[in-house]
């Protein structure tokens, strides 16, 4: 079931980059009872995203505009955000 925060997570990325490819997978399941583990089930996700405007940056300018584009969600209302974001026609999956 997607809750609230993955569900704006994904309209966020959508809106800013227009993905080919988009999965916001919550993986908070299997951190329940460690370290950031609010009770919510949304505090640990993973976001593979493929995009145009990543081509030609690097890994970090990368995983700064998704950051940028989830506003206060990574550190605030997320605990972990492990990011994977590539270019079409990039080797491997975002």
């Amino acid at each position: 079931m997607t809750g609230p925060v993955q569900r704006e997570m994904e309209r966020l990325l959508a809106v800013a980059f227009a993905p080919t490819r988009l999965a916001v997978i919550n993986d908070s399941a299997s951190h329940h009872g460690h370290s950031g583990d609010d009770g919510s089930g949304e505090s640990h996700f993973t976001v593979e995203i493929e995009a145009e405007v990543f081509a030609g940056r690097s890994r970090l300018e990368r995983q700064r505009m998704v950051n940028r584009a989830l506003g206060d969600i990574p550190g605030q209302r997320v605990h972990a955000l492990a990011i994977k974001a590539r270019a079409p026609g990039e080797g491997g999956n975002p």
